[in-house]
């Protein structure tokens, strides 16, 4: 699946650009349900349905109304769709995975965001690890294009080989915001790359990368499947923060009933009770 180069780009930038990650009826089927998802939350005026740990699956964007509906986020979405169960357990890009952090590959959590066009959401710089301390770090996010994502309208933005420096607090104050510190994000914005390109595409992205992104100011929707995999050796050292019963799902390989252990300190992340994290990015100082 990947070449030789496109293996130390990854461990060297910390993301890769995947070209043609879901097949044609995958991202077809996708989109589809997420429609029809769409098309549910217009009767509904706040966060709904339930998953595994009680909160909402189906999170609305402020300003949310039935003429204009702006669902922006359905929490493990592999649990109430056989569309993307299919895609997390079988798409091109799961042999990617398996390349860089196999050959033995778990299932962590899955997730879609959506900025509708004119959304005003955005996501704060952020490392995805500090949501989910491991054992060891070997995690990685494939965030599918489900819509063509263009530079208007919201793309991931990725600053490369912060993969390798620091892991940033998302405490500030006693608070646990889900972002690092304004004046870290300061400092990292002029190296940030955005990752843009065609649906069906995907971006493969190291769990200690900082990145974020900007609100969607298009009139096109920008939509992405997060599915989040990690090397079989890797253990959770706290609840995740999406839980699902497909977790642990060994979707490569085999059980080895092994524990890699890597060097690193973090302060253990809040568990959240919202329907998703952007209430805590809320919290974070601007």
């Amino acid at each position: 699946m990947l070449t030789e180069e496109q293996i130390d780009q990854y461990w060297a930038q910390g993301f890769l650009f995947l070209p043609d990650a879901l097949r044609p009826e995958q991202l077809l089927a996708l989109s589809a349900d997420f429609e029809a998802w769409k098309d549910e939350s217009r009767s509904h005026d706040e966060a709904y349905g339930e998953t595994l740990d009680e909160r909402a699956r189906f999170d609305l964007e402020p300003g949310h109304s039935s003429d204009a509906p702006a669902l922006r986020r359905v929490a493990s979405p592999v649990e109430v769709s056989a569309a993307y169960l299919d895609a997390m357990r079988t798409s091109p890009a799961l042999d990617a995975v398996a390349q860089l952090i196999g050959p033995n590959v778990e299932f962590n959590n899955s997730k879609i965001n959506s900025k509708q066009p004119g959304a005003a959401t955005e996501v704060k710089f952020h490392q995805d690890f500090l949501f989910q301390p491991h054992t060891n770090e070997d995690l990685i996010a494939v965030l599918f294009f489900l819509d063509d994502v263009t530079l208007d309208n919201g793309p991931l933005e990725v600053v490369p080989g912060t993969h390798r420096g620091p892991m940033y607090d998302h405490w500030h104050a006693g608070v646990y915001t889900g972002a690092v510190a304004p004046d870290v994000a300061a400092e990292h914005q002029p190296n940030a790359v955005p990752i843009h390109g065609p649906a069906g595409s995907a971006c493969l992205m190291h769990t200690r990368l900082l990145h974020g992104s900007a609100p969607n100011l298009s009139d096109r929707p920008r939509t992405l499947f997060i599915s989040e995999y990690r090397a079989e050796d890797a253990k959770p050292l706290q609840v995740n923060h999406l839980p699902s019963i497909y977790e642990g799902e060994l979707v490569r390989g085999e059980r080895t009933n092994r524990v890699r252990c890597s060097d690193y300190e973090m302060i253990y992340p809040e568990v959240p009770t919202g329907a998703s994290f952007f209430s805590q990015q809320a919290k974070a100082p601007s």
